[in-house]
């Protein structure tokens, strides 16, 4: 389905945010490899976690859940001897997964969305799968893939963390299951280190020793350590709410988001130092955030690697922003469901934004005075290009019509739900 956002001058209102789809999967894997029974309380509900909760159930874990909580009876290190495994277009799903089906006799990642996921490359998480033992049947890297394992075996590993921070965390989920001890050396650079910092807090929660270097670019893991039984709090959703507080910064604005922790370790919490830097007004304590946003923002300058779920919401208050402002250190941008830098701003240009592309690099010039709109633009299958390119709506001079628009529920189900609550003029059409 589309939706056509038409321009809206004013938000108001109160949100909940949304739970951390990136600690939903995480504490959901951990509960699965864990023996004995966990809960989870306020887990997200979004297609990624959704795969989750399908593959681990196919594994073996079995899953009770009502409205505010999963309680999961984890496989430990047996996982059941499945044939296919289906992780729909979700990628951090998918890797973490093929390191755990190296516990499996075979299992093959079947291959449901050729245009986004099936595009994606996992070749450096194949490559360190090699290095334990584990053979792979790849098309070129991509789906679909088979993982032939059994019997991995722990030791010294490399892997690259060039292109994403995922493969990494796939192989500090799965080495402490193993017999042996294991080094892991990261190669080259590390995309994406906070969410590396997200990995490691909650293999802490789940009783997992892990010495990691200050650099996070070697590792030792003991081996034949066993998950524990934990309950766990989801926190609230930063990268989700980055498009919120975004469309709140570029409209008239009195908006308040509950549930967002002062101190998370997720990354994209730096939007909110991002619209100070902007001179949005707001505020941010006891876990509320309250935008009193007046339309006028500043440019800026900001290392985009820190918080790369929340890049493209930055980037779209930046449209509106008074001078130029440049988003660098991006490149892994373009390994997600589309390629986040050059298929966005085409969309970006179309509805009238000035905007430019380095290898890893984004420029806008801003434009304060609006955007032209009135156009047809095209998601590309991407939850974060949908709920960006609705921010520029919001501002634009005549409504956007967004294309499969319904892929916001990857990540963020009820985003639109949300901005009507605020009073945004959103409206689903065939």
């Amino acid at each position: 389905m589309d939706v056509i956002v038409t321009p809206t001058p004013k938000l108001q209102g109160e949100i909940q945010a949304l739970s951390s789809k990136n600690y939903t999967t995480r504490y959901l894997l951990v509960a699965a490899l864990a023996e004995g029974t966990s809960t989870i309380y306020y887990p997200a509900h979004s297609e990624d976690s959704d795969a989750m909760r399908r593959c681990i159930r196919d594994l073996g874990a079995v899953i009770e859940e009502d409205n505010e909580k999963i309680v999961i009876t984890g496989f430990g290190r047996s996982p059941k001897d499945v044939k296919q495994l289906d992780v729909g277009n979700a990628g951090a799903v998918l890797r973490f997964l093929m390191a755990i089906a190296a516990l499996c006799p075979e299992v093959t990642f079947i291959n449901r969305y050729p245009d986004s996921l099936g595009k994606r490359p996992h070749d450096d998480l194949i490559t360190a799968l090699g290095q334990l033992g584990v053979d792979v049947q790849h098309n070129e890297g991509k789906l679909p893939i088979t993982i032939r394992g059994g019997q991995p075996k722990g030791g010294k590993i490399q892997v690259s963390g060039a292109v994403s921070s995922q493969f990494l965390s796939a192989l500090l989920f799965l080495t402490p299951l193993l017999e042996e001890d294991s080094e892991i050396e990261v190669l080259h650079d590390l995309k994406s280190k906070v969410v590396v910092g997200q990995t490691l807090e909650v293999l802490a929660q789940a009783g997992i020793v892990i010495e990691a270097s200050e650099d996070l670019m070697h590792y030792r893991v003991q081996g034949g350590q066993r998950y524990a039984a934990k309950d766990y709090i989801v926190q609230g959703d930063y990268p989700g709410s980055a498009a919120v507080l975004a469309a709140a910064a570029v409209t008239q604005s009195d908006v308040t988001i509950h549930r967002l922790e002062e101190n998370s370790k997720q990354g994209e919490r730096a939007i909110i130092d991002v619209l100070k830097a902007m001179e949005v007004p707001l505020t941010h304590e006891n876990g509320v955030v309250h935008v009193q946003g007046n339309g006028k923002l500043k440019a800026l300058e900001f290392d985009g690697d820190k918080a790369t779920d929340a890049v493209l919401a930055m980037v779209a208050a930046a449209v509106f922003a008074e001078g130029t402002s440049r988003f660098y250190d991006v490149e892994n941008l373009r390994y997600k469901e589309c390629d986040r830098i050059t298929d966005y701003l085409n969309e970006l240009r179309k509805a009238g934004a000035n905007v430019e592309e380095r290898r890893s690099e984004i420029i806008v010039h801003g434009r304060p005075e609006g955007v032209e709109g009135g156009v047809e633009i095209n998601a590309h299958y991407d939850h974060r290009v949908i709920m960006a390119l609705t921010v520029v709506g919001l501002r634009a001079k005549q409504p956007l019509r967004i294309r499969d628009a319904h892929h916001v529920a990857k990540s963020y189900p009820i985003f639109f739900d949300h901005l009507k609550a605020l009073g945004a003029n959103v409206e689903w059409v065939d």
